[in-house]
């Protein structure tokens, strides 16, 4: 994306009679000579883990479900109100064997 350098509008292109920029508010043009190619790629801000990451996990109890990705029988389990008041407790569980973790929707 190109902005007009007067006002700041997001330039349109033309393509007739010849190639070009164009403000759609003012007068400011100008022609396309050479291909126009710019890449930037944003930096990813960090995202903190919303379950209180590895310290959330030891002191908590066991029981019996089955992992969805290794099938082990036995994971932790912790139950966060995440919702309203009238919603029922979110559950999630992490594998005893392989630490996947995933929760009860």
């Amino acid at each position: 994306m190109w902005f007009c350098p007067l006002d700041g509008s997001l330039l349109q292109i033309y393509t007739s009679p010849t190639n070009h920029f164009a403000c759609p508010t003012c007068p400011y043009s100008q022609p396309i000579t050479t291909p126009q190619i710019s890449k930037s790629y944003p930096t990813r801000k960090k995202v903190d883990d919303i379950l209180g990451g590895e310290k959330a996990w030891e002191n908590v109890d066991r029981t019996m479900a089955v992992c969805p990705a290794c099938s082990f029988g036995e994971a932790y389990f912790m139950q966060m109100q995440i919702r309203s008041a009238d919603e029922p407790m979110s559950v999630f569980y992490k594998c005893v064997k392989c630490s996947h973790q995933w929760n009860d929707k």
